[in-house]
């Protein structure tokens, strides 16, 4: 943790409090030929330029025959939106209230039903738990047994973000591993959900996919792009989010006691100061001004500082290290600064993962006894670029 203490701000601790900020400021470097990009107006042009392309996890080296079965991560342009706005209707506002709320509900209320039998439990298992019916339910993995779905979605991703060594044995043992976890989630789980929704349509992604005539291959591909997104990313924030909680009284009986959109505020907040995603990378046609004391060429390579754009004072305004929940109202702001991206490559999932981060810690503080036994271990994704959290132990009172 970061303690170094900031100009004193008139009502706010501004004490750099951050509890990944030694590890991300140890880890987070732009690729290799890529320029840092610190300042968040410079990093909003380029996020939000028509002449920016997506360029992280190697997006500018992949290529897909048919780009209406290209995962919507590597596509820019027309393709780009053409491919997002088939698939926000199931992300959208409405959706989430219509919904998915249902299922959060059920999940969350499952979850807990059984911690508080147990008396113990470890958070991230419980949040990826969740995030996992939760994404499920999005695309349609509906058709297969709960609990062995949770741990086949934990294998295949893993085998995905894993890195291998730098023999070819170790790379072709990896590549072989994740071979054989993508075939056991296709046939244990993908195949029986298309099977079922060529004959019984649902409001989901696979229903959409196959009238869409996407091959197999590209709805594993779409569902381990979301799983990846929306289960692993949103796991590492729950876990974050209910620490700060735990630590903040007051934090904690403000949540509490608000409104939704209060709620929101606070969670916001929290992921502007610990956003899961420390960096994002684009490659920009076009000349870009401000960086150096002459424009650079087109084609360059930029990586856009999530971490460091959300506490400059220009973009989160005065005391940028404070938790403060009314920020994003008094800048006349959405309140997701650079946490969720910006431009055409916004997350298309960050209310989902709000809203469901939102109902599970409002229950889960809720439950009498409710103690964080241990706080969890920090850990760094560098497939990723992003924190992990593990061993958050947590107590309540048992129910009989």
């Amino acid at each position: 943790m970061n303690n170094a203490t900031h100009p004193q701000c008139p009502v706010q601790d501004n004490t750099d409090k951050r509890k990944s900020a030694a590890i991300a400021i140890e880890n987070t470097r732009p690729d290799a030929g890529a320029h840092w990009v610190k300042k968040p107006g410079l990093a909003r042009k380029i996020l939000r330029s028509t002449a920016s392309r997506q360029a992280g996890a190697s997006a500018d080296l992949v290529k897909f025959d048919n780009p209406e079965h290209a995962p919507v991560f590597f596509l820019d342009g027309p393709d780009h939106f053409n491919k997002r706005r088939k698939t926000q209707r199931f992300l959208s506002p409405k959706a989430i209230s219509d919904q998915h709320h249902v299922i959060m509900n059920k999940v969350t209320d499952a979850l807990l039903r059984q911690f508080k039998k147990q008396g113990k439990a470890k958070l991230e298992d419980l949040s990826f738990s969740l995030a996992i019916e939760v994404v499920g339910e999005i695309l349609g993995l509906t058709n297969s047994d709960q609990a062995g779905r949770a741990r086949r979605i934990q294998k295949v991703l893993a085998a995905s973000i894993a890195r291998s060594g730098s023999s070819p044995f170790s790379r072709t043992m990896l590549n072989l591993a994740r071979a054989y976890r993508t075939g056991i989630f296709f046939l244990a789980d993908v195949r029986p959900a298309i099977k079922a929704r060529k004959t019984n349509p649902r409001e989901d992604a696979i229903s959409v996919y196959l009238a869409e005539g996407y091959s197999y291959i590209a709805i594993v591909i779409e569902c381990l792009t979301y799983g990846t997104a929306g289960m692993l990313t949103t796991r590492e924030f729950i876990v974050m989010a209910a620490w700060y909680l735990f630590e903040d009284e007051s934090l904690r009986e403000r949540f509490l006691s608000e409104d939704v959109n209060g709620q929101l505020a606070v969670l916001m907040e929290i992921l502007r100061l610990e956003p899961v995603a420390a960096m994002i990378h684009r490659r920009m046609y076009e000349e870009v001004e401000g960086l150096e004391d002459t424009p650079l060429p087109s084609g360059e390579k930029y990586g856009i500082d999530i971490r460091a754009a959300n506490v400059d004072e220009d973009l989160a305004g005065e005391c940028p290290y404070a938790v403060d929940p009314d920020r994003a109202k008094r800048q006349q702001d959405l309140g997701r600064y650079l946490s969720f991206g910006d431009g055409p490559h916004t997350c298309p999932g960050w209310q989902v993962a709000l809203h469901e981060t939102r109902i599970f810690l409002d229950q889960l503080f809720r439950v009498p006894g409710i103690t964080l036994e241990r706080e969890p271990d920090i850990s760094w994704n560098a497939q990723l670029g992003s924190y992990e959290l593990r061993n958050a132990d947590i107590s309540c009172e048992p129910s009989a």
